[in-house]
């Protein structure tokens, strides 16, 4: 009697698995990075766990192929990708190395870049080219290395901002290459490890490279930074700013130091008139302490008046005995990020309707917020080159929106490449769609981009 109850059970089990089946041909297929997948609606009252039951795969590989759905979760009847688990013949694998190696994609004369670039496999996707097999063009090898965190289940938000950089270079080389230049690009997932970039100098994979863009963690710059100044390959630095450019007379340093922020802003300030009156906003945040330091000092160095006021005595509006009712109150708020001028706005407008002139200064442009105050911004990301063509097509070439505005990282990306390559061919300016960059030599070896600007909108 036992055995027939389990043999109907499995009978039923089976009946389940095959209605299933039949349930999950009736979604409509795609292929997306080489990866087969199902094309499917969102249902209402059906959340990501059931889905996941539904289709036998984890919640995790389909946030993989959605990452939007880590933000914001499911909305009802948008269209998701979950993958069928079945392998698909593709023609050509992207070169791995060890694992270091995510890819090398050849930049070629093509109208358009596949929307698949923008969603993660299990390494950062690559353009899909034909190598003609005739090519007479100079090659020129490049190398971008950044954590893709390619190898983690969950992703975080730095790592779509990477990958956002990632596209922009792409669209670089695209415009760069010409009749007679095939340019390749080598894209590495270095993550947090010394490991891999210590790897990397030791093999040969590096060997035909002339210029290299990345890298972000100090232990991992100073490896390279050494391997770049035996075999003299420039380093272009996007982010990082603390680099003795003293030792290292490859390196090239795109983000401005603490110091030359201040001076910018200083000199900006010395050129208003009698009419302002500054306030410097007291912020206490770790990681900001030593640049408004930096600030601080710079302006009584070159005889800025100024009052201080706690960020806690505005946001208490207890910061009546900071302003000056006859003058443009300018708030200097040396903190580049955007929550806390978010943070501010209902208080400063408040002080506006009291009868108060209010501007404010920070660090970075917003261009595309929606802010009621007159403000001023300080930054390297202030240029007013038209985008309306790039825009076009990287909105054209990948799935989703931007990671940020504050700044775009894919217009950095587009920037950057393009200023490696121009220092290759020489030139020491470059102006970007974002970014214009003039680099000056810092004690006879490395280099410095000295464009800071404040800029008034």
């Amino acid at each position: 009697m036992r055995s027939k109850s389990f043999f109907i059970l499995v009978i039923c089990s089976l009946f389940c698995m095959m209605s299933q089946a039949q349930e999950l041909l009736n979604y409509p297929l795609d292929t997306v990075n080489g990866e087969e997948v199902y094309k499917y609606e969102v249902e209402k009252s059906i959340g990501l766990y059931r889905i996941g039951v539904n289709f036998n795969v984890a919640q995790s590989e389909i946030i993989r192929l959605n990452p939007q759905l880590r933000e914001r979760g499911l909305h009802y009847a948008e269209i998701i990708l979950i993958p069928t688990g079945r392998p698909v013949i593709i023609e050509s694998k992207p070169k791995v190395v060890e694992t270091i190696i995510t890819e090398t994609v050849v930049i070629q004369p093509v109208d358009t870049v596949s929307k698949e670039v923008a969603v993660y496999a299990d390494a950062v996707a690559t353009v899909d080219t034909i190598v003609p097999e005739a090519e007479t063009r100079h090659v020129v090898e490049l190398a971008l290395m950044l954590p893709f965190e390619s190898q983690q289940t969950k992703r975080s938000g730095n790592a779509e901002r990477m990958l956002e950089f990632y596209q922009g270079s792409i669209l670089a080389l695209r415009d760069l290459q010409n009749d007679s230049t095939l340019y390749r690009l080598r894209v590495y997932d270095t993550e947090r490890s010394e490991r891999r970039v210590k790897e990397l100098c030791d093999s040969t994979e590096l060997n035909n490279v002339k210029g290299i863009l990345g890298l972000i963690y100090p232990i991992q710059i100073e490896r390279m930074a050494e391997w770049c100044e035996v075999h003299n390959v420039p380093l272009l630095l996007p982010f990082s700013d603390d680099v003795d450019l003293t030792t290292h007379s490859q390196v090239l340093q795109f983000n401005s130091t603490d110091s030359q922020e201040a001076d910018s802003l200083c000199e900006w300030m010395l050129t208003q008139d009698s009419t302002a009156h500054f306030v410097a906003i007291e912020v206490r945040e770790a990681d900001l302490a030593s640049s408004i330091r930096i600030l601080r000092k710079q302006m009584r160095a070159k005889k800025i008046s100024y009052t201080g006021l706690a960020l806690r005595d505005l946001m208490v509006d207890s910061c009546a005995y900071a302003l000056d009712a006859t003058k443009e109150n300018i708030i200097v708020l040396h903190s580049d990020r955007f929550q806390n001028v978010r943070m501010l706005i209902p208080h400063l407008e408040k002080l506006q309707k009291e009868g108060y002139k209010i501007r404010i200064v920070s660090q970075y442009s917003w261009q595309k917020e929606n802010l009621s105050l007159p403000q001023v911004y300080t930054s390297m990301f202030t240029s007013q080159v038209n985008r309306e063509a790039y825009d076009k097509l990287w909105s054209e070439s990948f799935i989703g929106g931007h990671v940020s505005e504050t700044p775009r990282y894919d217009l950095l990306g587009y920037d950057l490449m393009q200023t490696l390559v121009g220092w290759l061919a020489g030139a020491q300016e470059h102006q970007g769609l974002q970014s214009d960059i003039k680099w000056h030599q810092v004690n006879a070896k490395g280099w410095q981009n000295s464009c800071v600007k404040v800029i008034t909108y």
